[in-house]
Parts: C-alpha cells; structure tokens; sequence
C-alpha cells in the first residue's frame, strides 16, 4: 500500500545556473510542515513546482508524490492540491455561493446537494447566511474564510499556503490561521506553509525547513 501524505524527495528549484532551493520533506496526513527563507529564495516557486504552475523560466527536478502518485506530469486539475495565496482572489463579479460553488468537486451532483454543501461550508466556518453577499462587503476576516472553505470543496488531497495569513492583523490573522490548521487536521491533509513570519511557524507546530538565496 502506497505512503500516503506529500513527499518532496530532492525538489530543487534553480533559476540559471542558480540553485534557490533544495527541499527533501514526507508531510504525513493531517502534519504542518514550514518553509522559511528571505524574499527570492524559491518559497512560493516550490508551491508552483507541486500544483504544476511553475514559471518555464525556472528549473525544476526532483520528485514529487502524493499519497503514492507522481505528480510531476499531471496537469494541475489533475494533481488534487488546494492552495491559499496572500490574497482571497474570490470572484468579484460573483456571489459568496456563486464562488463557493465554483471550488465544488463536479463528482457532486444534483442542485440540492451541492447547495447543501455550500451551505455547511458557510456554517463550519461561522458565515451561516452570507451566501447571497457580494465578496466586497465582507471583512477581509471574511474573506479568508470563504477562501479556505472554496478550496476545500474541490477535495484536495493536500494544501498549500502561500503566506494566506499576511495581509490580515493580528486579531483575525491568529484566527483565521487557527481555523485552516484545523479544517486541514480535521480532513487530514498534509499541509506546507510558506512564510516570512516566525509567528505563524510556532502556530503550525511542526517541522520548519529553511531556504536561502536569491533571483526567484
């Protein structure tokens, strides 16, 4: 039976002739594990290697695998990895339901259960109601959390954050980092962060890996 959770065996990331990032990682299920480094050392574009969004400018080699798969030539709708970026990006032109619906898995059919769905979504994360709302009129506290719960609804088997908790203060950033730590051990998702800040590492309280370097 294959491993399951996500496994980065000599990922490395080179810009050139240039070698940003090196990173041997296994993130078992429902584990946080942290990647730390100053600005253009490859954090983020590690996160690309893993959901197949890579910029062609840069070098890729290494493996990756999730629950036993290789990943490395599957588009990225194909990989089944979420992952959260430092800005909500929801829809504007859409609903908080219309966005919500957008992440949902096209394995669930049937216009009542996929309004279900929308609808414990909003209500796990404290937003019972909202589905009619504009995004513009939510708090950014708010927004984070329609974010998490969009990539949640398209099942992923992994999640990355890309520094989702930096543009919120402090009151709802130790919030809303709490809540994705949860929603994520609670499905038991491998889960690896990227961050400037030391704070959201202790939060994770898993393994830190640190990168250096610079151009990427």
């Amino acid at each position: 039976m294959a491993e399951r959770g996500l496994h980065l065996e000599r990922l490395r990331i080179a810009l050139g002739d240039q070698v940003l990032a090196d990173v041997t990682a296994r993130i078992a299920p429902g584990e946080v594990v942290t990647i730390m480094g100053p600005s253009g050392s490859g954090k983020s574009t590690i996160l690309a290697a893993i959901t197949g969004t890579v910029d062609p400018a840069f070098g890729v080699s290494g493996r990756i695998t999730l629950d036993g798969a290789e990943l490395g030539n599957l588009p990225p709708e194909a990989r089944r990895v979420g992952i959260l970026f430092q800005d909500d990006l929801l829809f504007p032109h859409l609903s908080v339901g219309a966005n919500l619906a957008f992440g949902l898995s096209p394995a669930l059919r049937g216009r009542a259960a996929r309004h279900a769905a929308i609808e414990n979504a909003l209500a796990g994360v404290g937003l019972e109601g909202l589905a009619g709302r504009d995004p513009a009129t939510l708090s950014g506290g708010q927004r984070a959390r329609v974010a998490l719960m969009r990539v949640l609804l398209s099942d992923p088997r992994a999640l990355l954050l890309d520094e989702p908790f930096s543009k919120l203060d402090s009151t709802r950033r130790e919030q809303i980092r709490q809540l994705v730590f949860a929603h994520a051990r609670e499905r038991a998702l491998p889960v690896l962060l990227v961050t400037h800040d030391p704070a959201d590492a202790r939060a994770a309280g898993g393994r830190v890996l640190h990168v250096g370097g610079a151009g990427g």
